[in-house]
């Protein structure tokens, strides 16, 4: 009976799958593809969100330890290449949590001054004082509570969703001008396949989806998981594309696509409907709301791969140095560290790179290129341990047996790879950020091979007493 009150329900693991994966801030990215958003967010969800899904699945009933793909690569191919995917997690965390930045600062913006979310200095003060605050509260152990996360989720994506979808359909029932064209035609459905700038976009939708891999952790808790997790990762992939799509038409329709912003295009399209309805007072209200939103995964973020770290860490893959914990059981060291790297990196995108949205879109794709590694890792694991250890019990396999994982495994790869390329090539609408290319692909390719190096540095250094672990 206690197994039994344990196991989550389909209901239970579609809620928390959604709060992995499900957000606003992408709805200006994916805007600015305009019509062409219903072919991006098929494509990424065949190529990335659903194969995503159902191996890491495979992967978490298998092997349900704390740690994720870290634990599954290091099963496949050892500690190296475990401690090496790890820290593709942590490092794209750390420039992740950037765009995330903005977003939340360029959203309190419009409680206080909505000019302020186009200003460099504003957004480098509130992503500073945003980094070291909740960089403070995580080292007391004064983490943000599940409640709280939820509840951000609840009002801060969800509520604001609905009501910015359903503000745009009074706006066009009122008779407003539409600023997306709604043409059903090749030209307008397709991208340009031989402009690959015009394809870039597609790097928005996937790290949209990103993030599934997180809610596999809890496959094993689920009742009847060879049923219910499929059918919980296609509701979770509708209900995905219906906010995405949706709430993106919502801000391609109110906003001109040479006027998305791709920091503040959400609150953008909110102050316009609010304004046309004469209810620009509530404008202060969504801007918490929305940043409120972001606010519990941001804190939550900054604890998460971290700790994934500190356990390699202490198994003797770091020095000692990284393996403190302060009196609260939180890695201090590494903590701060972090801290300082994505104060550093946050600053150096806005200050070197062509306008908000370039500095927005370079922390994008260089978090993608980490993040596309990593899943890479995964998916290959995936197939190899089907065949290394084809005895380990899992609760949920992928279906199709051998022919299934390969094929699955195969389209996501393949997927990953795409999405590597295209990453490097700023999309065709970011004129800025064509204006300094020099300096968006030296960040590229100067950041990427310093993350692949690292790793492959320390385990060539790595002493027999940094161990602490019998």
């Amino acid at each position: 009976m206690h197994n039994k009150k344990k196991k989550l329900s389909l209901f239970n693991l579609v809620m928390i799958s959604s709060a992995f994966v499900i957000s606003i801030r992408n709805l200006p990215t994916i805007a600015d593809t305009q019509f062409k958003m219903i072919f991006f967010g098929i494509v990424a969800a065949l190529i990335f969100f659903i194969p995503s899904g159902l191996v890491s699945a495979e992967l978490a009933t298998g092997w349900p330890k704390m740690g994720g793909i870290a634990v599954w690569v290091t099963e496949a191919f050892g500690k190296r290449w475990g401690f090496a995917a790890s820290f593709f997690q942590w490092t794209y965390m750390s420039i992740s949590v950037i765009a995330m930045l903005y977003f939340i600062s360029s959203s309190f913006a419009f409680v206080f001054n909505p000019k302020l979310a186009e200003n460099r200095a504003y957004l480098i003060c509130a992503g500073l004082i945003l980094i070291w605050l909740f960089t403070i509260l995580n080292l007391k152990g004064l983490k943000i509570s599940k409640q709280i996360a939820t509840i951000g989720f609840l009002s801060g994506v969800l509520f604001p969703a609905i009501v910015l979808i359903g503000l745009s359909i009074v706006y066009l029932m009122l008779g407003n001008p539409i600023n997306i064209d709604l043409s059903v035609n090749a030209k307008n459905i397709f991208p340009d396949f031989k402009d690959i700038s015009t394809i870039v976009l597609l790097v928005g939708f996937i790290r949209a989806f990103a993030g599934i891999e997180g809610s596999a952790a809890h496959a094993n808790s689920v009742q009847n998981p060879s049923r219910n997790y499929p059918i919980a990762i296609l509701i979770v992939v509708v209900l995905g594309l219906l906010v995405n799509i949706l709430g993106s038409m919502s801000v391609a329709f109110m906003i001109p696509q040479a006027k998305i912003s791709l920091v503040a295009g959400v609150m953008d399209a909110f102050v316009r409907c609010l304004e046309l309805f004469k209810l620009s007072f509530f404008i202060p209200l969504f801007g918490f709301l929305v940043a409120l939103g972001q606010i519990g995964g941001f804190s939550t973020w900054l604890t998460g791969p971290v700790k994934g770290i500190l356990e390699l860490a202490q198994e003797g893959q770091l020095p000692p140095f990284f393996q403190k914990e302060n009196k609260y059981g939180v890695p201090s060291t590494l903590m701060i560290i972090q801290a300082v790297i994505i104060s550093c990196t946050s600053t150096a995108f806005l200050l070197f790179t062509g306008s908000i949205n370039a500095a927005f879109w370079t922390s994008v794709a260089f978090s993608m290129l980490i993040y596309v590694s990593m899943y890479f890792l995964m998916f290959l694991s995936a197939l190899y341990l089907r065949y290394k250890k084809p005895n380990v019990e899992r609760s949920y396999k992928v279906p199709g047996k051998k022919i299934g994982i390969w094929v699955v495994s195969l389209v996501g790869m393949i997927g990953m790879v795409l999405a590597f390329i295209i990453a490097f090539i700023p999309p065709s609408q970011l004129e800025d950020v064509k204006d300094k290319l020099l300096v968006h692909y030296l960040i590229l390719m100067i950041g990427i091979i310093l993350v692949y190096f690292f790793p492959y540095l320390i385990t060539a250094l790595k002493k027999s007493k940094w161990n602490i672990k019998k």
